[in-house]
């Protein structure tokens, strides 16, 4: 892409970044006047929302599914109606903070989740929105993009809005302390997927590929070592900073092959997302090197691998950084049918949203061989 490609980066208009921060979100919604407010959480983060030390009235929705679909949302919409919170906070995985975005623009304004699907098709927000991630992985606390699964459908619905975008963001490292490893691993892969899709995109661009690169930088620098000790403070705050800048890569360039084929591991088979962006990887990687070579063997060298855009070398390499992380990268191995490779082809080709940024064309019954090598 040309220097001179107009290109626009939305990020929340205060981003916090650092240890100990958590706090202080209470202290800003307080400053704002907020008085009745609703946390979207999974489980485990419902536990301990006094973190965020937050003022007035809270309400806490904990039932965050890892894989949010209609029903989830619907049941999230009923209890923003029941409190009708003056500010929305995203305490979780992108799971979470992807709902919170829905639910801050949703109620009140008439249109359903049908209705917005898509680009710039939500009318407005009239709560605020604060987004506090707990993992490092989706970036969504930096991003405009919410997706939520259509269970009539298993495909993932996209939503895309300016209005999506966070009032505030606090990323604090010692949030995700307590992620186990398996997870650490999966996430960590999610955020070096997001930067390396934008690296490689069709519509890459030279100020994206600033943080794209720097990002598989850190992932290759920190997860290792977050994943043998979760309580390696400058490996997690590392990680954290690797996926804030894959949120940045998704807004102006997002993702390619690598998500579309990792999608339909999630909506059929409930395999978590990050984890199958990981046994994706290094069959997409691969795929596209010859489109993307001198690009293709930064990435390796970034994630501490020889440089390489020899097909070959790049699925051994990129999948030996995954296996090194204790991932076992067979899908046979996570309780995907070989039966079913061929319709997860057919859905993985129809997700054109993201195909099309690819740098290298792929078929229906390409994408099926590479679901048949990674099996």
């Amino acid at each position: 892409m040309a220097l001179n490609t107009p290109i626009e980066i939305q990020r929340p208009p205060v981003l916090r970044f650092g240890s100990g921060l958590a706090p202080s979100l209470g202290t800003w919604a307080r400053e704002q006047g907020f008085s009745r407010i609703l946390v979207v959480a999974d489980a485990f983060n419902a536990a301990r929302v006094d973190l965020l030390a937050l003022p007035g009235a809270v309400t806490v929705f904990g039932t965050v599914r890892p894989e949010p679909d209609i029903p989830n949302l619907q049941d999230l919409l009923a209890a923003v109606d029941a409190a009708k919170p003056d500010l929305v906070v995203g305490f979780g995985g992108g799971s979470a903070m992807d709902l919170a975005k829905l639910a801050a623009v949703l109620p009140g304004s008439g249109q359903s989740i049908h209705d917005v699907v898509g680009p710039e098709k939500v009318h407005g927000r009239k709560v605020g929105l604060a987004q506090v991630p707990t993992t490092s992985g989706t970036g969504s606390e930096a991003g405009t993009r919410s997706l939520v699964t259509d269970p009539a459908t298993q495909n993932k619905l996209a939503v895309q809005s300016r209005h999506m975008l966070a009032d505030i963001a606090i990323i604090d490292p010692d949030l995700t302390m307590t992620v186990p490893a398996a997870v650490t691993a999966a996430t960590g892969v999610d955020a070096m997927a997001h930067c390396t899709e934008g690296f490689t995109s069709r519509k890459s661009h030279p100020l994206i590929d600033l943080y794209a690169l720097e990002g598989i930088r850190l992932v290759g620098r920190f997860l290792h070592r977050a994943v043998a000790d979760g309580g390696d403070a400058e490996a997690r705050a590392g990680l954290a900073l690797a996926s804030l800048y894959g949120g940045f890569c998704l807004g102006p360039v997002n993702t390619t092959a690598g998500h579309a084929v990792a999608y339909p591991l999630g909506t059929r088979h409930h395999i978590p997302h990050g984890l199958a962006c990981a046994l994706i990887f290094p069959h997409t990687l691969a795929w596209n090197a010859p489109a993307a070579a001198e690009k293709t063997a930064l990435v390796l060298q970034a994630l501490g691998q020889p440089a390489s855009a020899d097909p070959t070398e790049v699925t051994e390499r990129a999948g030996a950084f995954c296996a090194g992380l204790g991932l076992d990268m067979r899908l046979s191995a996570h309780g995907v049918p070989e039966a079913d490779l061929g319709a997860m082809a057919t859905e993985a080709h129809a997700i054109r949203r993201l195909l099309d940024n690819n740098p290298r064309d792929i078929s229906r019954d390409e994408i099926a061989a590479m679901y048949q090598r990674a099996f």
